[in-house]
């Protein structure tokens, strides 16, 4: 099994994971979902240490907490390409979208060139291929990144260990979302490690026998 490597940072408030994925020091790498202070201040620190290069910033969707650390980052390491489904574009500027009104503050970045996420297009790090995949729902356009030769894939706040993502929001989808899960994430391999946007990771053979929105829905 090929060896991706993640370095993990946490926020205090929502303990959001975000990523820094990469193979190798001195290596190319993504940085998936910058959130909230400090955890900008921490993938620089560690890019900087590693001597990586930074390809993309890759959003697998656009709510506050997944995107408050993309300005900080490209002010510090350069303008790092934004990737994310056109159908979350709107969030990166509208607080309403983004939920930062929710609490009492709105936010918007600076980000006025992402770039698109397609379902069933590929992205390519250090010569490994990602699949990327329609998780949509929980916002109106998720997506999760799966590796097939490392084995994992990287959900955003779609799927947790036992649970699923919120969708009591004004741009949800409940049964979209139980949808995109069951025909995009369950029938992935069961060994297949699951990278979440909050709490620890998982598997899929695990939320296929044990989560219960898995198996019956909202």
């Amino acid at each position: 099994m090929l060896e991706v490597k993640f370095h993990i940072t946490n926020d205090p408030v929502y303990i959001e994971n975000a990523y820094t994925v990469y193979l190798h020091d001195e290596g190319p790498c993504w940085i998936v979902d910058p959130g909230l202070p400090p955890q900008a201040e921490q993938i620089v620190e560690f890019v900087r240490r590693h001597e990586l290069r930074p390809e993309s910033i890759i959003l697998t969707h656009a709510h506050a907490d997944h995107i408050a650390g993309i300005d900080e980052t490209r002010r510090t390491l350069g303008p790092v390409t934004v990737r994310l489904a056109r159908e979350e574009w709107p969030a990166l500027s509208n607080p309403a979208d983004n939920l930062s009104t929710m609490s009492g503050a709105g936010f918007a970045t600076q980000v006025d060139d992402p770039v698109d996420l397609p379902p069933g297009s590929t992205l390519d790090l250090g010569g490994t291929v990602w699949q990327i995949l329609d998780v949509s729902g929980h916002s109106p356009g998720g997506r999760a990144f799966y590796c097939p030769d490392a084995g994992v894939v990287m959900v955003g706040d779609a799927l947790f260990a036992g649970s699923v993502g919120r969708v009591d929001f004004h741009h949800s989808n409940g049964e979209a979302l139980i949808r995109n899960i069951r025909e995009n994430l369950m029938t992935l391999p069961e060994e297949t490690r699951v990278l979440c946007g909050h709490g620890p990771e998982t598997t899929i053979g695990r939320e296929r026998a044990t989560n219960p929105y898995v198996t019956h829905g909202f």
